[in-house]
């Protein structure tokens, strides 16, 4: 890479699951400030960008250190928008604003505040080091598709979600499987541009302990990540 990676973060205001959960104050902070803080701190970019239509989070992430300066689109900011188009669009309209070419973009995820920086670093240090067009990070997989993960048949008759080569009697023998945790995402800027799906033939993979690992989508998710930094904080 001749160039920096662009930095998005990005942040509707219309969560339901937890209500205005990236500006609600978690262990001290609004939640949004600490993966700003995670990117300023890296030292990998030169620009950090909040995508949000909300003013409240946009004046919440410029008072941390993030650049604001458009207001995502209203039909980017509904229940059924697809993040890959949120994402799409701050990269143009960043590559607009500041004249120039990113070569490449990561995104965070504002609802994953335990990642550290050096989840960050490590990430972009291993889609460099690999020949990726994107990268997606996740933690190992509790439970196997290959051992207690079934599907039903639509007649009540269950079946393991994936079927091994051999039997397998230990889950510690299946095939190892990992859960996206949505923590970090890497692209390329014409893998970005060109597709319509995270998962490509060379789509890279950085794996994140489970306690960095958690991503804010309810009440108890919210509390379990606050119980977890006050810990850390004791």
């Amino acid at each position: 890479m001749t160039t920096r990676p662009l930095c998005t973060i990005c942040a509707r205001g219309g969560s339901k699951g937890v209500k205005n959960k990236n500006i609600r104050p978690l262990a001290g902070k609004p939640m949004i400030a600490y993966t700003i803080e995670q990117a300023l701190e890296s030292g990998l970019f030169d620009h950090v960008v909040v995508s949000t239509d909300s003013d409240a989070i946009a004046e919440t992430a410029q008072k941390y250190g993030a650049e604001v300066f458009f207001r995502r689109p209203p039909e980017l900011a509904t229940d059924t928008a697809g993040k890959l188009d949120v994402i799409k669009d701050a990269f143009l309209r960043s590559e607009e604003h500041y004249g120039r070419r990113f070569e490449a973009l990561v995104d965070l995820d504002a609802t994953s505040p335990l990642r550290e920086v050096s989840d960050i670093t490590g990430a972009w240090r291993h889609f460099l080091e690999g020949d990726f067009d994107n990268l997606i990070t996740a933690m190992p997989s509790r439970r196997s598709p290959y051992f207690n993960m079934v599907e039903t048949d639509g007649e009540g008759r269950v079946r393991l979600c994936k079927t091994p080569d051999s039997s397998v009697v230990r889950r510690q023998d299946a095939p190892k499987t990992y859960d996206m945790n949505a923590s970090i995402y890497i692209w390329k800027r014409e893998a970005l541009l060109r597709n319509d799906t995270v998962f490509l033939e060379k789509t890279g993979l950085f794996v994140m302990p489970e306690e960095r690992s958690i991503d804010v989508d309810s009440e108890l998710d919210f509390e379990f990540v606050e119980f977890l930094m006050r810990k850390k904080d004791a």
